[in-house]
């Protein structure tokens, strides 16, 4: 049975589920690295594994800001690529693959050199415990190491989705997954280190999987077959990605500001909370990944029909995404809620930590009503190559809230519960705005013959 799914043709309810369920099981499987690295170090003795668990999770979102903008670059990536092969149009695709692979390690070089150079100055300014600032600077110091496999993974990875294959990434996760598991344990329990043995197990982790996938992409025989004598960048069709990619990779990256803000005032909170907030960060992403995988799934769909001029089957597919997307998050939320205070104890057996990671569970599950909208509406118009506005309406909904109530409200109510009041408020505003502006822009009928 062949691992790709057709896009342009057949049930477009069906096929978005082949297509969205092993996009949300890659996303799962690569959070369960981290997820991975809280449980091992969590169970290091007394107040070492919540300083260690604190370290790990009080990382994520400036790794996240850094990252983001090159993930957005490889949603460019997939649009342009998903277009393309819609449109028949071998070369183009052929050129976008080998420009994507060689930015790739590129960027991933140069964030690492970056990351490097700034990893003392950040942490600093998350303001983390003096007892956690050490290991903090550890960890990430050793993660930015591992930037250009971590980056080749993913756009690697945005290739295969652009032509419907989502089950090639999972599979080279699940390999480096069960390898990532394996060298936490062998690193932590027997050589006797702490962050440090988890980064290293997640780098090397991510570099299988992108050795896997390039592999895979050379002995490709489609038009998405890597050719390693002609490493190449193409210019004009480099610009087209970035056109794409930037908006989107900005979006992420002001959303992972916001967060850094949050983590700050999270970080003032004191230990405990931290570690509460990071154990509780890796069961909430999860449902995320099943969310954010229908949104995926509506960029592709969209970008390979509009190519084809099936622009049809690009207005039906913003309306069944949408409805897949509730139920799947719905049911995935539920889990995870009927069994946290199990999940929760996983990372750390404090009855605080379980207290406080329910909280934060809560208020985010409820939030993501509205990051459904947010998500899928983001999709459909990244689709069409339409990525500046998704952007500005994450800037006024996302970023403008949650750092004016930070700043604001959290200054005279500095409390666990005041911070996390802030998810639900923000992305309720960005859904509004977005929905409003796709149904003005009506981008089905404004790009009817226009191709990207």
């Amino acid at each position: 049975m062949s691992k790709q799914v057709d896009i342009i043709n057949g049930p477009i309810g069906s096929q978005i589920i082949k297509y969205a369920i092993p996009l949300a099981a890659t996303g799962i499987l690569q959070q369960l690295f981290n997820a991975a690295d809280l449980a091992v170090v969590g169970q290091l003795p007394g107040e070492l594994g919540k300083a260690a668990m604190a370290a790990v999770g009080g990382n994520a979102p400036v790794i996240g800001l850094l990252v983001n903008l090159f993930v957005g670059v490889a949603l460019g990536s997939n649009v342009l690529i998903a277009n393309a092969i819609g449109q028949k149009n071998s070369s183009t695709t052929s050129k976008a693959v080998h420009t994507s692979i060689v930015f790739a390690v590129l960027g991933g070089l140069f964030l690492t050199a970056v990351g490097e150079l700034i990893a003392g100055n950040v942490v600093k300014l998350l303001d983390v415990p003096d007892e956690v600032y050490a290991m903090a600077v550890k960890y990430l110091r050793i993660y930015f190491f591992g930037m250009p496999v971590i980056l080749l993974y993913n756009f690697e990875s945005a290739i295969f989705r652009s032509c419907g294959n989502t089950k090639v990434p999972l599979i080279a996760l699940a390999v480096s997954g069960v390898l990532n598991v394996l060298l936490n344990l062998f690193f932590v329990l027997k050589l006797g280190m702490d962050v440090d043995g988890v980064a290293a197990a997640t780098v090397i982790s991510n570099f299988v999987s992108a050795v896997i996938l390039f592999v895979c992409l050379v002995k490709s025989p489609a038009d998405i077959k890597v050719n390693v004598k002609k490493p190449d960048i193409d210019g004009r069709i480099l610009w087209r990605i970035l056109k794409i990619g930037i908006p989107a990779g900005f979006q992420s990256m002001i959303f992972s500001l916001a967060n850094i803000v949050i983590q700050t005032s999270v970080n003032s909170l004191g230990t405990t909370v931290m570690a509460a907030a990071s154990a509780a960060y890796n069961l909430e992403i999860f449902a995320y990944y099943v969310m954010n995988s229908f949104g995926q799934a509506c960029t592709t769909f969209v970008g390979q029909n509009y190519g084809a001029g099936r622009n049809d089957r690009c207005k039906r597919t913003l309306g069944i995404s949408l409805a897949e997307c509730y139920l799947a998050t719905a049911v995935s939320c539920g889990l995870i809620l009927l069994f946290s205070k199990n999940l929760l104890s996983v990372f750390n057996s404090d009855p605080e930590v379980i207290r406080i990671g329910t909280i934060r569970l809560k208020y985010i599950f409820f939030a993501y009503l509205f990051s459904v909208v947010q998500e899928v509406m983001s999709g459909y118009l990244r689709g069409f190559g339409v990525s500046a506005i998704p952007a500005l309406c994450s800037v006024v909904g996302i970023c403008g809230v949650r750092l004016t109530w930070i700043f604001t409200v959290f200054k005279h109510h500095k409390t666990f519960t005041v911070i996390m009041q802030v998810f639900p408020l923000s992305l309720g505003v960005t859904a509004l705005v977005i929905l409003l502006t796709t149904i003005i822009f009506r981008p089905s009928k404004r790009f009817q013959s226009r191709k990207l």
